[in-house]
């Protein structure tokens, strides 16, 4: 039996409003203009700040929705950080000018990341369910640059867009990203009506090898998100003969190890409820009625998923269990079980 481990969160996902200007296909949310009764008030967000930076000092991800559809998404991102909080924010950069990027630099947001789904306007805007969104977002990127504020690009892989990613990649270096981060779909929210999108395990372990060589040669850093198995990659198929390149950006760690949900990562909704990740909508308790370290510390569905021995099927005897850990969310999409094996992983276990 392994040890259940008592860790402090590194970093929280805040859905700050479910509100949002857009109706992206793969939402998770399945969020749009709202409104949505129930959201955190300003005082308890701010009171939500306190509890957390009384507890850890966590890179808090302002999140949607859209979070620049709050009005007070400053006051708040402003709290933070004068609380030593990280600050961060993610967006679809259609809402950015020079004012809103002016406010960012003011409020101690140290990395916006900004979502770009196609390599161009077309395929962008279809993901994106909005005519004009591709356009939005690069005169957003352009507002970022000019105001000095540190930027990543953000692209959900689906078999629409898993042939553009050299594409897009080279369209995040081109822009002058800090990062570019690749999330793998993971079929939740309206991403449920793309289920015929996600791509194979076999697509899915190729394109995690590009990923990991890319890594090496490319001048911005890389991170898979939502795809735990590329840590086991990078374990398996480390490049002797390249020297990584030295990246820009490095006030945030290029990779740490695979599925953090639960672990020293977590979710915070609109409403206040508690979840191992975003994807994985269990409810592990609500910041309204309980403190979040109590939350973070007594909740069953974290203390079992920092138990590597309570994993099942492969995933439980994997020699790759503590730098991969497989997506739950994945698994209890397919299963109903978020302790069970990884449904997209082609990797059969030495044990």
């Amino acid at each position: 039996m392994v040890k259940t481990r008592e860790v402090k969160p590194g970093m929280i996902a805040w859905e700050i409003t479910r509100v949002c200007n857009l109706n992206c296909v793969h939402c998770r949310a399945a969020a749009s203009r709202g409104p949505y009764s129930g959201e955190l008030s300003t005082k308890q967000c701010l009171n939500l700040i306190d509890e957390i930076a009384a507890f850890a000092q966590p890179v808090i991800i302002l999140t949607g929705g859209e979070p620049l559809m709050r009005p007070d998404i400053f006051e708040i991102a402003t709290y933070g950080t004068k609380k030593g909080l990280r600050m961060v924010l993610a967006t679809n950069g259609t809402l950015v000018d020079n004012q809103v990027a002016r406010k960012m630099i003011n409020s101690g947001i140290q990395r916006v990341s900004i979502s770009i789904d196609g390599k161009d306007t077309q395929s962008h805007d279809v993901f994106r369910a909005e005519q004009g969104a591709f356009a939005g977002a690069m005169r957003g990127i352009e507002k970022l640059k000019t105001a000095g504020m540190e930027f990543q690009i953000n692209t959900t892989i689906t078999t629409a867009n898993l042939r553009q990613i050299q594409e897009i990649q080279n369209l995040a270096i081109n822009l002058g990203a800090a990062a570019h981060h690749i999330f793998l779909l993971v079929p939740t929210g309206r991403g449920r009506d793309l289920a015929e999108q996600a791509i194979t395990a076999a697509d899915y372990e190729e394109t995690l090898k590009w990923f990991h060589r890319q890594s090496v040669i490319s001048p911005i850093q890389l991170k898979a998100t939502c795809a735990p198995h590329y840590f086991r990659i990078m374990h398996q198929q480390k490049i002797k003969d390249a020297k990584p390149v030295k990246k820009a950006g490095g006030r945030f760690h290029e990779s740490t190890h695979g599925c953090l949900g639960g672990i020293t990562f977590c979710f915070i909704s609109h409403v206040g409820q508690v979840q191992p990740c975003g994807y994985l909508e269990l409810d592990c308790g609500n910041v309204l009625k309980k403190s979040f370290a109590d939350i973070w510390k007594a909740s069953e569905v974290f203390r079992n998923l920092r138990d590597y021995g309570k994993y099942k099927g492969k995933c439980g005897r994997c020699e790759f269990i503590k730098v991969c850990g497989g997506c739950r969310a994945r698994a209890y999409e397919a299963t109903g079980d978020y302790l069970a094996e990884e449904p997209l992983c082609l990797y059969e276990p030495k044990k």
